[in-house]
């Protein structure tokens, strides 16, 4: 290696090296902005609470309270066990009812939220005592007694969607973030759900047997966890596929600095500002915390949206790396194509 190769003119390396820092630059700030804009100051507005039609004790309440704050928003329900079946599905936060002596029932599910559960508590608590009437709260479906703020599930999702696109970073670094050929492919994707399975049992031992936060559902942890870490790899995989190092830095963009407060974990997501409110619905972390809550804590009519969302995005991931890998194979071969033997004419063909 000779000197210039050693220790190339500064106008070689200068730029690529200010685009880098720029680039970590801008995330770092995205990260900061997100983060302290949408947990700084967790602002309730409209929680959904059930409430059953013709049920006029309980409409009236919460009429009531809809006129004084919109923290909490009624969701009307046919009949009793339609309400049920909606705090259990997470459709809703909690029912209120008439109860016995005149006065009122309050079920809540605190799997769900802590924070919310204990917001419709307090309002409706309130509420009822205005209007002289006893209430009567239930927690239908707690969380642990070794989670009590209900944070497990979201720092779970967190740490299975990081090593799915760490992992899919590393083998990028390694052996090219697009890979050469179809089956080049096929072999990264097969290496990255082999991984998958390791760590989402992993995980789920962690949460477990070793910290022994939980002691059910385990093995149903190690499957959303699989899928988790395989939705985050592919995601990952197939954006970088395309657009090499600047896909990293997208897929850290989508996948920590705006997926992590705009899961939904920390906070319900309705006390998040109102641009990242719907967020958890469509992005993997938020969609891999909603799933593990569901395999946790409820029945399998709550896991539809967040399974089929998680297993839409792996497969997008699988589409989006084949077709990246179609598309640099036919460039390289078409560059290939146009370059000029040693004699300085093009390439013979056939």
């Amino acid at each position: 290696m000779d000197e210039a190769q050693r220790n190339p003119p500064v106008r070689d390396w200068l730029p690529r090296t200010a685009a880098l820092l720029l680039g970590t630059l801008a995330l770092a700030t995205a990260f900061i902005a997100a983060y302290v804009g949408a947990l700084h100051q967790p602002t309730p507005r409209d929680v959904p609470v059930g409430v059953v039609l013709g049920d006029q004790r309980a409409q009236a309440v919460m009429s009531a309270v809809r006129q004084r704050t919109n923290k909490i928003e009624p969701i009307e329900y046919d009949d009793p066990g339609a309400a049920d079946d909606g705090l259990t599905s997470r459709e809703v936060y909690g029912v209120l009812t008439s109860g016995p002596d005149n006065g009122l029932r309050l079920t809540v599910a605190s799997a769900s939220s802590p924070s919310a559960a204990e917001l419709v508590t307090q309002v409706l608590g309130q509420a009822a005592r205005q209007a002289n009437l006893p209430i009567q709260v239930t927690d239908e479906v707690p969380v642990e007694s070794t989670d009590p703020r209900g944070l497990v599930p979201f720092y779970l999702a967190v740490g299975y969607v990081l090593g799915g696109y760490l992992a899919s970073t590393a083998l990028g670094l390694r052996t090219g973030t697009a890979p050469v050929s179809l089956a080049r492919a096929g072999l990264r994707v097969a290496a990255l759900a082999v991984y998958s399975v390791v760590l989402g049992i992993v995980g789920a031992a962690v949460v477990g047997p070793v910290l022994d936060v939980w002691h059910h559902d385990i093995p149903a942890v190690a499957a959303v966890g699989a899928l988790a870490v395989f939705a985050a790899a592919m995601v990952a995989s197939a954006v970088q596929a395309w657009l090499g190092l600047l896909g990293t830095g997208i897929v850290i963009l989508l996948l920590v600095v705006l997926g992590n407060p705009g899961s939904g974990g920390i906070y319900a997501p309705e006390f998040l500002p109102a641009w990242l409110r719907g967020m958890h619905r469509w992005n993997v972390p938020g969609l891999a915390t909603d799933l593990i809550k569901s395999a946790v804590y409820f029945d399998r009519r709550s896991t539809g949206w967040a399974l089929s969302g998680l297993t839409i995005w792996t497969l997008l991931g699988i589409l989006g790396l084949a077709t990246a890998t179609v598309f640099r194979a036919h460039r390289r071969a078409a560059r290939s194509r146009a370059r000029p033997d040693a004699s300085g004419a093009p390439a013979a063909h056939g």
